[in-house]
């Protein structure tokens, strides 16, 4: 039990690792809207019957408050480095002159791949591995979703296939041999390798990819290639789940030393690792158990929860999914591709999109320069050591500047910002976008 309140690092026992993960969707303050099939064409949710995990499937509908997680997954969770640390940034504070606000991190950047990404990856490889799949296909968009499942499907001895948004592909070359070194083919998308993208390469040969056509040229592969499934890094809310892992240890350290923090803050393209380490907690709130903010970052190259509709859209360019209702630009937008190209999603995942409906979930959205995100970023390192995904640096963006604005205001007040990836691999953009010599 920590019992310095001003420690550096709050470490969770391995005997601490939660054994279930936990599912907002019967806590929701209103029930879920279903997936909708289009008008016209063959039926979308058939196809995702064909061309994913079932059990993924299964647990995307499911009211239970709790899935167990199975032992074999929390074998593999420990082997990677679970639980991971929450830390208190004193520098970060220092170096801001703050005197009533206390910042906190979590540490997702840990894992073998430098995300926390692996979370959902290695528990989506374990069931197509026990459904007898012997591939999984995915999208990727700054590279660490299939960087992660590369991983996990080398550790399970399945093979691996990525689709990865050409304007990332072409300047992440360094993350594309890591991929490759876990035995991932990768191509460039739009690629020739899918229907989708050789229609999109007709029509544009320059085109920088988003992640809506890799999702679609994911799932093609998967339908066209047998003993093959296809596997989604965000979003959907059995990802959200799988992620819960996240929030569930942050709520268990911040109870270790006594502290509960009054604003959650990640960066959200799909969602996946702003609703890991907050959905857990907004449960807490949405039962009356605690009070907290939550406050996604978003860049104003995609601003679906800022600037986005809320009704029905298709999760990807080709119309494969079925319809959603999300916060969405249009499944068709084109943007404008960033350094933080995680973010660069065209709609918010469902369960994000109520609860920003219901204002649970408040959101802002950076200048596409990225200036102010990779001065933050630099801020980080220089106090706390630690190099950040561009991703990541949104959420310190975000959390800084609330900070400051509490600071001002002379209010006392907790933010924890989750860390979501590191950014060893991201060096290139770093050196452009701080104009390093």
């Amino acid at each position: 039990m920590v019992t310095i309140m001003d420690k550096d690092q709050i470490a969770l026992p391995i005997d601490e690792l939660p054994a279930k993960w936990y599912n907002i969707m019967p806590d929701l303050p209103e029930p879920l809207p279903p997936p909708k099939e289009p008008e016209t064409g063959p039926s979308r949710m058939e196809f995702l019957g064909r061309t994913m995990v079932k059990e993924c499937l299964g647990q995307e509908m499911s009211n239970q408050s709790w899935i167990p997680i199975p032992e074999e997954i929390r074998e593999l969770y420990v082997h990677m480095g679970r639980p991971r640390p929450l830390y208190r940034a004193k520098r970060l504070e220092k170096r801001l002159n703050l005197k009533k606000v206390r910042l906190y991190y979590k540490r997702e950047d840990l894992s073998p791949t430098g995300s926390h990404k692996t979370n959902t990856a290695i528990a989506q490889a374990y069931y197509a591995m026990k459904e007898g799949k012997t591939t999984l296909s995915t999208e990727t968009g700054a590279g660490q979703w299939g960087t992660a499942l590369a991983y996990a499907a080398k550790l399970l001895d399945l093979e691996c296939v990525v689709f990865w948004v050409r304007s990332v592909y072409d300047w992440k070359t360094d993350r594309r041999v890591l991929m490759k070194l876990l035995g991932a083919k990768v191509y460039s998308s739009p690629s020739k390798e899918t229907k989708t993208g050789r229609d999109i390469l007709s029509k544009n040969p320059k085109s920088p990819g988003s992640l809506g056509i890799a999702i679609s040229e994911g799932l093609e592969y998967a339908e066209t290639h047998k003993d093959t499934v296809y596997c989604l890094g965000s979003v959907l809310n059995h990802v959200m789940m799988q992620q819960s892992v996240i929030g569930l240890e942050t709520i268990k350290q911040f109870d270790m030393i006594d502290e509960k923090p009054d604003l959650i803050v990640g960066c959200l393209g799909g969602g996946s690792n702003f609703g890991g380490i907050a959905l857990p907690i907004i449960g807490e709130v949405l039962k009356g158990k605690r009070k907290c903010e939550f406050l996604a970052a978003q860049s104003q190259a995609a601003p679906n929860l800022v600037k986005g509709e809320y009704k029905y859209d298709f999760g990807d360019v080709a119309e494969h999914t079925p319809l959603l209702k999300m916060y969405t630009l249009g499944h068709k937008t084109e943007m404008n591709p960033i350094k933080a190209d995680g973010l660069r999603y065209h709609a918010a995942g469902p369960i994000i999109s109520l609860l920003r409906k219901h204002n649970i979930v408040k959101a802002v959205a950076y200048p596409v320069d990225e200036k102010s995100i990779f001065e933050a970023a630099r801020t980080f390192l220089q106090t706390e050591g630690w190099l950040p995904a561009p991703e990541s640096s949104y959420a310190l963006r975000a959390g800084i500047d609330e900070a400051l604005k509490a600071e001002k205001a002379g209010s006392e007040k907790v933010i924890c910002m989750n860390i979501s990836g590191h950014g060893w691999l991201d060096l290139d953009a770093y050196r452009e976008k701080l104009e390093i010599k």
